[in-house]
């Protein structure tokens, strides 16, 4: 059929035509950023879940949600390459110049960006092409303690956004890339804005090692978060997910087609969009069959391969490789550090510096104490193909 109206949208963060089975997180999220913009608490949204389950997009339709509402936004990604106050400084700083137009909050917004140079000395934070045209204010985040800092920063930001009636919203995805003392100081900076009722709320997307992360910086993170997960859809909304798209365009996926799509992709959403996306192009006509389905996988596969599989394996060194390759071999789901161990031929304590290596890296996660599973869908699956037959031991 012709490739121009495919209506599936395979890719990183790409919105799928049909955001199906998410209705609920989008609608609590809205909840709460309408509550906190009247001025009643709010528990923040964290979304925890695998790679491929659509954490980004849904990240990116709260915060248009948020926008249409007339909230203000900031948007940042978190990655190894950077430290929290490099990501967070410049939408903070645009926000207060853009508040400092307001007429009520012209003195707090300036005291906003007083703080921010001051926030910046600190932490010794230099960013290209950002400057303050203003004094810092001494004595207030310049301590260069992030977790004392951070707060007294979000704060004055926070007394700025007030002043205008305005209510902000700190979007940040990937939060699994944050140091412990960095996610710290954020629970800390929260826990402070919630107890003045100012209006700022921050939501939130990551991995599931979020969840030891955020139990390890602050007790009360249970009480100032809710952390909904993210994962595979259900049989209906997965069918819901490949069939509307294609009966918007008049086409229809015969039942057989829809069978083997959900039996190959585990019904988890990118892969989902990815086989309906091939189908579409294979199919000859208004109607997918299974025979399709079956003709389009050495596409879908190849396709992932490269640009969702690939990816995340050429970051790691070859013994990270090594040690994924080991838990590949014991097939899908979660396993202890032993029995990784023992495919590799060496002792568990050993191979816990590459472990987590790989933690930090965000390519596999401890869903309980001692157990290792892969952040990526049938990721075992790819090491098998990209490293078939391997040799553990020589």
């Amino acid at each position: 059929m012709d490739p121009v109206r495919n209506p599936y949208a395979p890719g990183a963060g790409s919105p799928p035509p049909e955001l199906a089975g998410r209705k609920d997180v989008i609608e609590n999220a809205q909840i709460a950023l309408r509550r906190v913009a009247i001025g009643r608490p709010s528990q923040s949204p964290i979304l925890v879940g695998l790679r491929g389950v659509g954490k980004t997009v849904l990240l990116v339709r709260i915060k248009h949600l948020a926008e249409a509402d007339k909230i203000r936004t900031i948007y940042i990604e978190a990655h190894e390459g950077k430290t929290l106050p490099e990501l967070l400084v410049p939408g903070i700083r645009q926000t207060l110049f853009a508040l400092s137009a307001i007429a009520n909050a012209k003195d707090k917004a300036r005291r906003g960006l007083m703080v921010l140079k001051s926030f910046m000395s600190g932490l010794k934070v230099t960013i290209n092409d950002i400057e303050i045209g203003i004094d810092a204010e001494a004595g207030t985040a310049d301590s260069g303690d992030i977790e004392a800092d951070l707060p007294e920063l979000m704060l004055a930001l926070a007394e700025a956004a007030s002043a205008s009636k305005t209510t902000v919203a700190i979007l940040i995805d990937e939060m699994q890339y944050l140091s412990e003392k960095e996610f710290s100081s954020l629970i800390m900076s929260i826990h402070r804005i919630n107890q003045n009722a100012l209006p700022i709320i921050m939501i939130g997307a990551g991995l599931p090692q979020i969840l030891g992360l955020a139990g390890n910086s602050k007790s009360y993170a249970e009480r100032l978060f809710t952390y909904p997960k993210i994962g595979a859809l259900s049989e209906r909304d997965a069918i819901n997910a490949i069939v509307n798209p294609a009966k918007s365009e008049g086409v229809r996926f015969e039942i057989g087609a829809v069978n083997q799509i959900l039996k190959v992709t585990k019904s988890y959403p990118y892969f989902l969009q990815q086989w309906a996306y091939e189908a579409w192009n294979i199919a000859e006509n208004d109607i997918i069959k299974a025979r399709d389905v079956f003709a389009a996988h050495n596409n879908a596969l190849s396709t992932l391969d490269e640009s969702f599989f690939k990816v995340r394996f050429e970051r790691c060194t070859p013994s990270e490789k090594k040690y994924m390759r080991a838990l590949a071999e014991l097939g899908s789901g979660s396993f202890r550090s032993g029995d990784i161990a023992e495919v590799l031929g060496v002792k568990t304590t050993s191979v816990a510096p590459t472990r987590g290596n790989l933690i930090k890296k965000g390519m596999i996660y401890s869903p309980a104490h001692g157990d290792t599973e892969f952040t990526v869908p049938m990721f075992d699956e790819y090491m098998k193909r990209a490293m078939p037959n391997y040799k553990f031991r020589d």
